[in-house]
């Protein structure tokens, strides 16, 4: 070995031990002849004295080196004066009084320093470009650490409770799963290709079929999506879990513990908003819609739509009226503290409101000397009386309004609410508030043709019964998430397992027999020898690490991550390929003008 211990940890009771160190020159300091080094690997710093009066040649030596430079220190651990202890390190209280010094290797001058705040100010063009230098930044080797830990700490629960690990396979076909394939040419079958998984969701219902029973995987997943924040271009990991034999709440009963254990050891949040029996809450879609106007509800704070359709039927407002008389709803948003948003940021809150299909953004503010709005000459003293007092707005409030369809006046309204709620600090980063969000719908409607709103192989309630005598639209699936945050953090569903259940939920999305078993006719046959009802869902691993630890980005999780393009500026890809391989893969580039 060259080295006998690492740069973090060294203590006072190792005085006077003869060590060997080896890493990275943090930073280099000369006082008047006597030179200071800091020392650093994966575990820490520490301090490294060079005086000529020890060693002469080392200090020579020590002159020459310069940041990132590789060395090897032997020297005799000294406790440092009490005016320089640095308790900020674990290594503060000692230092290395050095005998003898290698240089193992140099290091040009680096584009960036590795330096905490001033690395991290470098663009991130540059330090993706140069990632394995900038993964020397203690925060993202910390990064690096937590995210192994959290993965150790998921096998262990799982293999506690008798889940059995197993790897699917990533060459695979191509299934609708909701988001674009990596498609991979097939050199064997010209013409033909396989898919990189988008998740291992039909592999894993084939293994409850095959009586594994109990599985779960730290599955890489691929999809051809647009760069997001809250989610890595092109790949992510999830903690993919299924179980026989089980409901809905067998899964819920599995998942809630592993979720508070992760957020007790992996954050400094306090879990919040529990049920009195110290379960997750649960909301069914429809209701998150109506209360929060979204899916993902942000629970840390209030702030919920009302419903005000029935007081303001046939108001004399046209706005409110026109929408009431198409069938669609109005609904408020009653921020308390909100009057005092300035003109312009009410109207950044109504281009919010725009991009969720809007036409606008009513609003009404509680000034001092009375109600203050351009619609108030709209409506009658009483409406507005009424209105005000179904929300219970006070002087110093400000009340929102939105008249659409049904969906677009609740997510115009929910991330209204969303804004409002970052606005006035209530997104307390202390408090973690769970939920799971239940009863999705089955089907929607998208340019007059129905399509599966969410999961093709989820079960819908009431089985091949609701399918045949309700109306799609008002079909449940039993399908849930869980959110944390304003973050949803995974999908499940209790799977269909009945090949007849499966041709007619698809038949209802527009698809034929012959359709569907051209796509899924492995798991039909599969499912006509015996499928147990399954069911499971899957946690990302990296957003739940984000979302835990209030990462600003997701991708600073990943060792070689790709940018907001989705490029490798490390490995400079996508990049062309050579004609030679093209052609062994029966493959034309076709370029546009």
């Amino acid at each position: 070995m060259l080295r006998t211990h690492t740069c973090g940890e060294l203590t006072k009771s190792d005085e006077g031990k003869e060590v060997t160190l080896a890493g990275w020159v943090h930073s280099r300091r000369d006082h008047g002849g006597i030179i200071f080094i800091d020392l650093r690997d994966r575990y820490g710093l520490t301090q490294v004295t060079f005086d000529p009066e020890t060693s002469k040649e080392s200090t020579v030596i020590a002159d020459q080196v310069r940041s990132e430079w590789v060395i090897q220190v032997t020297g005799k651990v000294m406790i440092r004066p009490d005016k320089m202890i640095n308790d900020k390190i674990p290594t503060g209280s000692i230092e290395i009084d050095a005998k003898s010094v290698k240089i193992l290797n140099k290091s040009k001058t680096p584009p960036f320093e590795i330096n905490e705040e001033k690395g991290s100010e470098a663009g991130e063009n540059i330090r993706l470009k140069y990632r394995f230098i900038d993964l020397r930044r203690p925060k993202l080797q910390e990064m690096l650490k937590v995210r192994d830990e959290l993965i150790i700490h998921i096998r262990n629960y799982f293999h506690e409770k008798n889940f059995r690990e197993v790897q699917t396979p990533i060459l695979a076909n191509s299934s609708p799963e909701g988001a674009r394939d990596w498609l991979v040419p097939s050199r064997l079958y010209p013409g033909k290709f396989y898919a990189l998984p988008q998740a291992p969701q039909q592999f894993k219902q084939l293994l409850m079929v095959a009586g594994v029973d109990r599985y779960f995987q730290i599955a890489p997943c691929f999809r051809d999506e647009d760069p997001r924040s809250d989610r890595h271009f092109g790949e992510f990991y999830q903690l993919d879990m299924e179980m026989s034999f089980v409901e809905q709440d067998d899964i819920f009963q599995v998942m809630e513990p592993l979720m508070i254990e992760l957020t007790e050891k992996f954050s400094h949040k306090k879990i919040v908003n529990l049920a009195d029996n110290g379960r997750f809450i649960q909301i069914p879609w429809a209701e998150s819609m109506n209360r929060f106007g979204t899916d993902k509800p942000d629970l840390r704070f209030a702030m919920e739509l009302k419903s005000i359709t029935d007081i303001v039927t046939a108001s004399g407002f046209s706005v409110f009226d026109e929408a009431v008389k198409k069938g669609g709803v109005v609904n408020a948003l009653k921020v308390d503290g909100g009057a005092k948003f300035s003109r312009k940021e009410i109207d950044d809150l109504t281009e919010i409101a725009k991009t969720y299909r809007a036409k606008g953004l009513a609003y009404i503010i509680m000034a001092e000397d009375g109600p203050k709005s351009p619609i108030l000459k709209f409506l009658t003293e009483e409406k507005i009386a009424e209105i005000i007092k179904h929300v219970e707005a006070k002087t110093g409030d400000i009340i929102f309004f939105s008249a659409d369809k049904w969906l677009v006046a609740c997510q115009s309204l929910g991330a209204v609410r969303d804004k409002c709620g970052e606005k006035l600090g209530l997104k307390d980063n202390n408090l973690a508030a769970w939920a799971w969000i239940t009863d999705f719908p089955m089907y929607h409607e998208e340019d007059g043709k129905i399509d599966f709103a969410h999961n093709p192989f989820s079960m819908p309630q009431g089985g091949l019964e609701s399918l045949e005598a309700k109306d799609p639209l008002d079909i449940l699936a039993y399908q849930y998430d869980f959110v944390l945050n304003g973050f949803e953090l995974t999908s499940g569903a209790i799977r269909n397992h009945s090949p007849e259940i499966m041709y007619k939920a698809f038949a209802i999305a527009g698809y034929s027999k012959e359709q569907v078993e051209a796509k899924f006719g492995h798991m039909l046959k599969a499912f006509e020898y015996g499928a147990p009802p399954h069911g499971g869902n899957a946690p990302g691993i990296d957003r739940l690490l984000m979302v835990l630890n209030d990462w600003d980005s997701i991708r600073d999780i990943y060792a070689f991550p790709k940018d907001g393009q989705g490029r490798d500026a490390m490995l400079d890809a996508p990049s062309e390929v050579e004609l030679k391989q093209l052609d062994e893969l029966h493959l034309k580039i076709v370029k546009e003008d």
